[in-house]
């Protein structure tokens, strides 16, 4: 299902292609085509998705949760890409504070800006 030729993203349909045409080859060896091809794509996609979306003003966990959603991700799949089961969902349970590490591996994998994830909001007391 190599797809030779990659253009602009234009469409929701384009990207999501694109999106599962990434997610086939994520793990490509460096110096390969697949590899290549792989950053063409995340370049195009973050393109495409900062040009036509609009993320909801909430605080960094709620939108966490709203992309979890989105993707049908549920907090193990957080846990799996974190490394930490008990600390993601004290996370998500106002608990404890995003770390740094957390906002960097969330951002890939949920594609939200770094940006906002580091936006200040209130820990349950």
């Amino acid at each position: 299902m190599a797809q030779s030729h990659w253009f602009l993203i234009e469409t929701e349909q384009e990207c999501t292609k694109a999106l599962a045409r990434f997610e086939e080859i994520r793990k490509a060896s460096k110096g390969t085509e697949e590899h290549k091809e792989k950053l063409l794509l995340a370049h195009l996609i973050s393109e495409y998705e900062n040009a036509n979306s609009t993320l909801p003003d909430v605080d960094p966990i709620e939108l966490i949760k709203i992309r979890m959603e989105d993707f049908g991700y549920k907090s193990a799949d957080l846990a799996k890409q974190y490394g930490d089961k008990g600390t993601v969902s004290k996370v998500l349970n106002y608990k404890q504070a995003l770390s740094l590490t957390m906002i960097r591996k969330f951002s890939a994998l949920l594609r939200i800006p770094p940006s906002a994830l580091i936006k200040e909001y209130h820990l349950a007391e």
